[in-house]
């Protein structure tokens, strides 16, 4: 567990520690479950209230325009990549989602959003089987670990050359530019830090918060409940593995992922879905640790050597060169690569051509 701990898991004071803990609670509760009060009457006369009924039909019906070509070919099986068919309200935001059923007609498997998330992994629904992912993946997978990401431990990423937040945000939003207005997957996006950001920045037609782990979902929703705006954004929570996607090839513009690649099992996996999802010009962008003398004291060719010998033995995070990256883009069929570096942070982004 120490070696989990170098880079990506900073340490954390016990004052930092009983103080992020205060509050702490397992499992939120949807808010939108209670029946909405109803809309009060104009005290005006008929004819103001049906223009008024007017001016808000021609905005609503723009909206339920828009939100239903979101939906359309989207959401695919995990299985075959099929299209899901949906049953419920129409829009990408948490409640309607919450109250649609979606179901694959070609694998007849059915996926609920029981909890505050729709889970999409292709164990979505198993009663006996279970499996887990490499310690790397499943630590992130913890009620305690999803609690302190945003609280502390992510902050901590400054030390390894990360600029902050904002600044990161600030520069994905330029990578971003040519596919402003289009839609966005936040891929491993943990507790929804920069999905909120992407959703609330108004810079495209909706965003989807994606993670395995279904306690940084929860963490995201506790933060998303905080902003009345957020709950009716389309802004959606969902569960899937990033090495099967669960979306139509070619329907994604932009794909996000914040410090999450050097956690990925298979990195060459994930990429290559993501250049499968994205549209003709989509955009990826990334952050990660590069290797260093920060994260392993080993010259670069033994830690290579190390890595592709003990790596999954030792369930130790994967970091790479820049060269390193450039080349699984490329070799995933991603076009335009460019880079930020500072220390061992890199901001990456490269195109579908």
């Amino acid at each position: 567990m120490m070696g989990l701990m170098a880079v990506s898991s900073p340490t954390i004071s016990t004052s930092q520690l009983h103080s992020s803990l205060r509050g702490f609670h397992p499992r939120p509760q949807p808010l939108w479950l209670r029946a909405r009060p109803s809309l009060p009457g104009p005290r005006s006369s008929r004819g103001l209230r049906v223009s008024a009924t007017a001016a808000l039909s021609v905005e609503q019906e723009t909206r339920v325009r828009h939100n239903d070509s979101l939906d359309l070919q989207l959401l695919a099986c995990p299985i075959c990549y099929e299209p899901l068919i949906r049953r419920g309200p129409a829009g990408l935001n948490i409640p309607s989602i919450y109250r649609s059923g979606f179901k694959c007609q070609k694998c007849n498997k059915s996926f609920t959003s029981k909890d505050v998330y729709l889970d999409l992994t292709i164990t979505s629904g198993t009663t006996e089987y279970s499996e887990f992912k490499p310690a790397r993946t499943e630590l992130f997978r913890s009620p305690l670990v999803s609690f302190l990401y945003e609280r502390g431990w992510r902050q901590n990423f400054s030390r390894s050359g990360f600029p902050g937040l904002d600044e990161e945000f600030n520069m994905a939003q330029e990578y971003f530019k040519p596919v402003a207005g289009g839609l966005l997957v936040d891929v491993s996006c943990g507790s929804g830090l920069f999905s909120r950001k992407f959703a609330k920045s108004g810079s495209f037609s909706a965003v989807v918060a994606l993670d395995f782990s279904e306690n940084m979902l929860r963490q995201c929703y506790e933060f998303i409940k905080q902003d009345d705006t957020l709950i009716t954004t389309n802004l959606a929570l969902v569960r899937a593995d990033v090495s099967r996607l669960p979306f139509a090839s070619g329907s994604i513009d932009a794909v996000h992922a914040g410090a999450a690649l050097h956690c990925w099992p298979s990195p060459s996996n994930a990429v290559a879905e993501i250049s499968r999802v994205l549209r003709s010009g989509g955009v990826f962008v990334a952050t990660t640790f590069l290797v260093s003398p920060l994260n392993t004291p080993l010259p670069l060719e033994a830690f290579r050597s190390l890595r592709q010998s003990f790596g999954q033995v030792t369930n130790s995070y994967n970091y790479f060169t820049e060269k390193e990256i450039k080349d699984l883009c490329r070799s995933c069929g991603l076009v335009n690569y460019t880079s930020t570096v500072r220390r061992s942070f890199i901001m990456f982004s490269a195109q579908k051509p």
